[in-house]
Parts: C-alpha cells; sequence; structure tokens
C-alpha cells in the first residue's frame, strides 16, 4: 500500500477487518562519530547519518487526531527526533491489542531499526510528510 499523507495511514489502520494498535518508534539523526568528508557532506544534505530510536509508543487510530497532535504530544516528552516510524499490530476476534502486547512487537521495531531494516515500516519526518528510504 502506497502512503502518500500520515492521515492515508490512520483511515488504512481504521478499515482493517481487525483493530489495530499502531506503534510509534520516534528517532533522532545523527552525524556518525568519526564521520568522513562525504558522511557530513550527505548529512548536511539530510542525505545521510545514522538513525538512533529515541522514543516508543503505541496507541489505537482513534487515540491520534492527527499528525500535528502526535507531534505535539512527543514534545512534552523531552526528546527531540527527526523521523517517526510506524508500524501496526492487528488484534484478534474483534479485539484491538493491548498496551502490554505491544511491548514486543515494539522492541523488534526498535531492534530492526537500529539494524538499518527501516524500510519495513511506514515513516515521516518532523513535519509529516511521508519519507521513502531506498
Amino acid at each position: 500500500m502506497s502512503l502518500a499523507t500520515f492521515h492515508d495511514l490512520l483511515d488504512a489502520a481504521r478499515r482493517q477487518p481487525e483493530p489495530q494498535r499502531l506503534l510509534f518508534v520516534f528517532a533522532r539523526v545523527d552525524l556518525p562519530e568519526h564521520a568522513t568528508d562525504d558522511q557530513r557532506q550527505r548529512f548536511e544534505q539530510r542525505e545521510g547519518g545514522t538513525i538512533s530510536p529515541c522514543l516508543c509508543v503505541d496507541k489505537a487510530p482513534a487515540e491520534i487526531a492527527s499528525f500535528d497532535a502526535l507531534a505535539a504530544e512527543s514534545t512534552t516528552t523531552g526528546q527531540n527526533w527527526d523521523i517517526v516510524f510506524v508500524g501496526s499490530l492487528a488484534g484478534r476476534a474483534g479485539i484491538a491489542p493491548s498496551t502490554d502486547e505491544a511491548a514486543q512487537p515494539l522492541r523488534f521495531m526498535v531492534n530492526a531499526i537500529n539494524n538499518g531494516r527501516v524500510s519495513d515500516f511506514a515513516a515521516f519526518d518532523r513535519n509529516g510528510e511521508v519519507l521513502q528510504f531506498g
């Protein structure tokens, strides 16, 4: 499925046959330690850097009014972030997954992101723009 906006993601989650729990991993993009000149240049052009997860949360789609509301809520944590990765967890028999059931999948997401498997997830920048990873 191709997403053009964060709203598309929310709509898709709400249309699934089973209730969903959305999984969010917020991450910073930093310049690598001991960066080369090429890495510095790519970082300055916003085309490179290291991705470091810094904040995780899970929510039912109904708990999210908009990307702006999610971003505003994230500021209360004091964590700065550049990208938010989104996954989902489907419920069963009409019952949405709980926060407890989301804990392990969130850890798997963090591990995947740390291992560079960022294209497994929907991703948005600070302004809510869809990001594509090649």
